[in-house]
């Protein structure tokens, strides 16, 4: 299903986008991540990152919205992007989450050529839990989402943030 939110704004609604799943008690940490590609079919390499995730015993995903069709920033010469967010639980402190994540994008085929370049996946962590981090290769929450459709309308159809 596909809601037209604007001329260049569309919810995309598919198998696991939006999805909701139970909580768990025991230590862990929620996490919130924003997912986004342009390259290749990138709802089904959403599904894919889906079930990779949910494999992983360090990740327990709680709930994800629908997917955001939305117009490139930054360098306009592009596909529209896809966009979604995930609140997760993980067991893994920051630092190696955020190596975790890289090693994803690397295995979906991302590959850094130039700042907002069309790309297969692009995972972004926007809250750790309550961590305020900053250092050179990881801020938190993300310093722009504030100011990302790509990253706002998703989060306001997540039903427990």
């Amino acid at each position: 299903m596909v809601i037209k939110l604007s001329d260049t704004l569309s919810l995309h609604y598919e198998s696991q986008f939006p999805y909701s799943g139970g909580f768990r008690r025991g230590q862990s940490f929620k996490v919130l991540i924003s997912i986004g590609g342009n390259i290749g079919n990138t709802k089904r390499r959403f599904q894919r990152l889906f079930q990779r995730i949910e494999r992983d015993r360090h990740f327990r995903i709680i709930e994800t919205s629908p997917i955001l069709k939305n117009p490139p920033f930054g360098f306009r010469e592009q596909e529209d992007f896809f966009n979604a967010v995930i609140l997760l639980e993980t067991n893994i402190y920051p630092k190696t989450f955020l190596r975790r994540i890289l090693y994803l994008e690397k295995r979906f085929g991302r590959v850094r050529t130039f700042r907002n370049a069309p790309r297969t996946l692009d995972i972004d962590i926007i809250f750790f839990d309550n961590f305020r981090i900053k250092s050179r290769d990881l801020t938190v929450p993300h310093r722009d989402w504030k100011n990302r459709e790509s990253v706002i309308i998703p989060m306001l159809n997540l039903g427990k943030f």
